[in-house]
């Protein structure tokens, strides 16, 4: 697949490294030479640079071959014109947009078929919004994804000293979770899958991840004594975008605090924001987090744009006593520099985000994509159709499927219900199945078998 990436930033470099890895023909368009000249260091892709939104620069780029146009620039503008030229001057490629700013999203007529020729509009900051969102809803989870219009849930969780899951065989959490509904479907030590059987032992730091009806994730976690009490204060480092969003999700049901550096970004959020505390000031202020007492706050957010604000606000307030802390970090590789710092959570927006931009690049057809564990893993919902003289599951009982040893099936979601998964199950056209790839290399393997009719 020919794809054209607009933006060589950070979320333009995880897509096209995600992307260039399964041998699709990569072009990416930036103004910045030396952030293409990394890029063309780490992976085999064609550059251009300048101006993503002028045809010259287009046309250079080979929009007239692509199939896909992924616009990431840093700026709304860039990305929404450069889409409508493409849609104006060129039929073939899909293009996707990244637009950030509220003053657009709140606007769906913008994006109509009357109005911005964009085929897929994504918007990173609500994505990411959500998926803290979810982390707060489930105190004691470590990722959230829904599938199936939500009606199904993959999470997380991690194994702690002396906890209860620790030193457990799989089997015999399998005789508490008697639903054949839910199902564990990944095991991470140190960040390696290893085998799902029922004589594995769990062992300290493990991350298992199970799916489950959306309904049942308070009750699993009740179970496994791994829900812990509710959030009910919360504290905002960053009054950005996410930080904006965030407290309005959140603050007429929480306590809810922020803490902003700029001083005409903390004036804006403060007229918009009802029931939400904006104080003005530095988050890495370990005096400031004293005195609006990060000790009795319930959860602190460190989700500015600066990573290493975030890692030294979250690791002051951990050690201030706050009960627990999730940090942002838009370059993954930071994570090693958590170890010690006592931060519960790291949030990678870049990873967050790249599921909604894998799902209309993956080849079969799929409903939801989620990049898991640093975008080594991938979570699918893909839809069965029979397709004569190809590859099918349609009409295939679990046990006669050739699915590689790496791929895990998670739910199966028939006439919008979620059904149990046994070996003698038939699918069937039309059935939504939700599959874990331990590798994201085993998602061909999931492309050929679920392709569009």
């Amino acid at each position: 697949m020919k794809i054209l990436i607009l933006g060589a930033g950070v979320t333009g470099s995880s897509v096209a490294g995600a992307l260039a890895s399964e041998e699709n023909d990569i072009t990416v368009v930036d103004r910045k030479q030396y952030l293409l000249s990394a890029l063309k260091e780490r992976f085999d892709i064609a550059t251009v640079v300048g101006n993503a939104a002028h045809p010259t620069v287009l046309e250079q780029a080979g929009v007239h071959n692509a199939d896909i146009v992924i616009a990431v620039t840093d700026r709304d503008e860039t990305n929404m014109l450069a889409c409508q030229i493409i849609n104006t001057l060129y039929s073939k490629p899909k293009t996707i947009a990244r637009v950030r700013a509220i003053d657009f999203l709140k606007h769906p007529a913008l994006f109509s078929s009357n109005g911005i020729a964009i085929d897929i509009v994504i918007s990173p900051e609500q994505i990411v919004m959500e998926s803290i969102r979810n982390l707060i809803e489930f105190p004691g989870v470590l990722h959230v994804s829904d599938f199936a219009d939500d009606k199904v849930r993959l999470f997380s969780i991690k194994a702690a000293a002396k906890g209860f899951l620790t030193g457990k065989k799989i089997h015999t959490l399998k005789q508490r979770l008697t639903s054949g509904k839910i199902r564990i479907v990944a095991i991470f030590r140190k960040g390696e899958a290893i085998p799902v059987n029922g004589e594995a032992m769990i062992q300290e730091d493990d991350e298992l991840f199970f799916v489950s009806p959306r309904h049942k994730v308070r009750k699993i976690l009740t179970e496994l004594h791994t829900l812990e009490s509710p959030i009910k204060s919360i504290m905002i480092a960053g009054g950005g975008h996410i930080g904006k969003r965030l407290a309005m999700a959140l603050e007429h049901d929480h306590q809810i605090k922020i803490i902003e550096q700029d001083g005409e970004r903390v004036r804006k959020i403060a007229n918009e924001l009802e029931h939400t505390i904006v104080l003005q000031g530095d988050c890495t202020d370990d005096s400031l987090l004293m005195d609006e007492l990060v000790g009795k706050t319930d959860l602190f957010c460190a989700i500015t744009n600066n990573d290493g604000a975030n890692i030294i606000s979250a690791a002051l307030a951990k050690n201030l006593g706050v009960r627990k802390v999730i940090c942002l970090l838009n370059h993954k590789s930071y994570v090693k520099l958590l170890a010690g710092t006592g931060i519960d959570v790291a949030v990678l927006p870049n990873q967050e985000t790249l599921g909604s931009i894998l799902k209309h690049v993956r080849q079969g057809d799929v409903a939801r994509v989620s990049s898991l564990c640093g975008g080594n893993a991938e979570a699918i919902e893909a839809i069965a159709h029979q397709r004569p003289g190809g590859q099918s599951v349609v009409g295939l009982r679990v046990d006669q499927v050739n699915l590689p040893e790496g791929i895990v099936l998670g739910a199966l979601i028939r006439n919008k219900e979620v059904i149990g998964i046994h070996h003698d199950t038939i699918f069937e056209e039309g059935d939504h199945i939700v599959m874990f790839a331990l590798d994201k290399r085993l998602v061909k393997d999931i492309e050929s078998l679920f392709q569009r009719i």
